[in-house]
This record gives C-alpha cells, structure tokens and sequence, in this order.
C-alpha cells in the first residue's frame, strides 16, 4: 500500500504531530508499506530525501497559546500533477490547516483519513476566525472517507457521519524506559521534580513554580529541572528571583528523545501542570514508561488519558498550586508510593507502544475500504 501522510506543520518545528506521523511511518515502513511525506516549505533551509514533498511556503501564527504555521497558496496544478504522479492507495491528514491540506483534499483521486490531535476549545485559529470551524464541519469533513481523534477530546464538537474511531497517540517504549543513564549532575540527594514542556501560558509553569516555593518554605529537599524554552521563560525566572527560589534549572528545550529519556530517569516525580487546551497526555505517558510517577492538572486531555485508571487520584484541579503542593508532596514523603506508581506507570504505558498504535490504524484503513492493509 502506498501512504501519504499530509501535514499542515513544517517538520523543522518539533511537536507532537511530526513525532506521530514519523514514528507511524516507521511501523508502517517495516511492514512492507510505501510512506511519503507532504508538507509545506519554510524559510529555513530543509533536507529533502525521495521520501519527502514539500510544496509552496509557510509562516508562524500563534495558536492554542502556542504557535504554529500556515501554508501559503500553492499552484494547485502542480499538486494535481503531483498526485496523479504518485497515485496515492491513501492520504493520511494530520490534523487540518490552510492551505496546504485543503488544496491537497481537494486535488485527491485517493482514500482520505483524517486524524485529529488537537483539542478544539484551545484552538485560537477557531477562536479568531470562527467561522472556519463551520466551513470545516459542514464542507471540509464530509469529504473525507474516515476520522481519527487521539482522544474524545480531540473529536468534540466534530460532525463527521462517516467511520471514525479513536486511536491514542504512541510512544516509543524501546527509549522512553526505566534504568536509562541518568544526568550525572542530578544524581544528588534531593526529590527532583521534572517538568517537560513548552514555556507557555498553557503548560502551566507559574503554578508549579507556586506549589515548588510551598514545598521549599516546608524545607523539602527537591530539586525542580525545567526542560523546554517559550515566551514565559523570562516571568519564570523573574518569578524564581522574587521568591529567592533555589535548585532549579532551565535545561532547555531537548528534541533528542534518547537525551530525554535520561532527564525522565533523573526524576522522581514528573509534573505536568498544564491548565488547558490538551487534547492527549504523551508527556505522562513518556514519564510512566520510564517507571515515573506522575502528578498534573485535570485539563480534558490528561483525565481522557489517565481515565479509571490509578493515575486519576493524581490530578489536581487546573491552577490549585496549593493542592498540587499537596500532591507532591505526600509522594516526596512516601517512597513505597513513588515506586508503586512507577511500577503501574511501566504496564500502562505499554498498551501505547507504536506497534500497537500501527496496528490499529491500519485495521481502520481496512475498515473505511484499503483491503490491502496489515
């Protein structure tokens, strides 16, 4: 079967999304299928392998309190030709922008899959252009042939009649695992707290930070490693330095997963105090698989993540530092529950390994109409 899998996002930018549609082609790669990749140009400079179409230009918007890029109008001639060249079994969209992937849906001789990552109600694309959401529900979505949400989160509000399902984002259990190397410096007797994300409003640092000078007032011994770089990076430390805040450290943002790992293996406790705008929860999911217990926010995509299972009595109320304080810790000052959880962390994060998430695409494939797949 040939795939092409369709990105509104440049891959030079690192994100969730790129992660996915590399980790899902390298399954599919591996069981005989043809994979090629469609996305837009940007101004840096990118390397471009036989494996890879790019099309047209791109810029950076803020969106979802993050940021993201918009493809610019490309000459749909040469996406036609395009298509008819490669003659695609399937296209497969991840997530749904301009114009890249509208002038390519509209250009299609293929199956369309759609997968959606992001949480809607985050969405400031759909916040400041409205009427877009509308365009998309009654125009865009009826021309594909399937939907996929990561998590209900990710599909509400969304009318599709066709077939769809949800398949969880993956993770690599083959690198996100216990007893990595850890990072030396760390290796100190102190609890240290990790945090993983973008320095953002929506990652929630400033609360963490709150909850961290609760615990430092109660003379805990913890440590707080900050991996990740954003715009809130300045009120943090300036934060940190009112408080007079010590043994924290801004590692920077780490794209090297194998690298990340040893930060996960370096912690204690893994805090992910995100107040919004969450569609899935693939950072809790990287610190279970390194046998980590876990502590963050009940936004509506970490509690679809940790739903009945027992990481749900770890999650706080969106911006309560103080019983995310709590939280912490009676898991500082309970070792048997830090390994505990851990442990269960290692079995359930195992049910999201890629050949799973592979698998399971792959049966949709054959559900919307490509007999060819497995």
């Amino acid at each position: 079967m040939k795939i092409g899998f369709v990105s509104p996002h440049t891959f030079s930018y690192p994100g969730g999304v790129q992660k996915h549609i590399k980790n899902l082609a390298s399954e599919f790669e591996k069981r005989g299928h043809s994979v090629k990749f469609i996305f837009p140009r940007e101004e840096i400079p990118q390397k471009k392998d036989k494996n890879t179409i790019l099309f047209g230009g791109s810029f950076y918007i803020s969106a979802n309190a993050s940021k993201t890029n918009i493809s610019l109008a490309i000459n749909e001639i040469s996406i036609s030709r395009r298509l008819k060249k490669e003659k695609f079994d399937l296209l497969h969209f991840q997530n749904f922008g301009v114009f890249l992937p509208w002038q390519v849906l509209d250009n299609s001789k293929s199956l369309n899959i759609l997968t959606m990552h992001a949480n809607p109600d985050g969405s400031r694309l759909f916040k400041l252009f409205p009427d877009f959401f509308n365009i998309f529900n009654d125009y865009i979505l009826p021309k594909f042939d399937g939907l996929i949400g990561v998590s209900e989160v990710a599909l509400k509000n969304i009318n599709f009649n066709g077939p769809k399902t949800i398949i969880p984002n993956g993770i690599d259990t083959n690198t996100f695992k216990p007893n990595v190397e850890k990072i030396t410096k760390f290796d100190q007797k102190k609890i240290n707290l990790l945090f993983v994300g973008r320095l953002e409003k929506r990652k929630g640092l400033i609360y963490l930070l709150k909850a961290f000078k609760l615990l430092q007032e109660d003379k805990l011994p913890v440590r707080l490693i900050i991996v990740g770089d954003g715009p809130k990076k300045r009120e943090a430390k300036e934060f940190i330095k009112d408080n007079n805040l010590k043994d924290i450290f801004f590692e920077g943002q780490i794209t090297d997963d194998k690298i990340l790992a040893k930060y996960y293996n370096s912690a204690d406790i893994c805090v992910f105090p995100s107040i919004y705008g969450e569609s899935f929860g693939i950072v809790l999911l990287e610190a279970m698989a390194c046998g980590k217990p876990v502590v963050a926010f009940a936004n509506e995509g970490y509690k679809c993540t940790l739903k009945n299972t027992k990481g749900e009595k770890f999650l706080v109320k969106p911006k309560d530092h103080k019983e995310l304080a709590e939280k912490l810790e009676f898991l500082i000052e309970n070792p048997k529950k830090r390994k505990e959880m851990g442990q269960w962390g290692i079995g359930e994060a195992q049910k999201y390994n890629w050949p799973q998430i592979a698998s399971k695409t792959l049966e949709f494939y054959q559900k919307v109409g490509i007999s060819s797949a497995s």
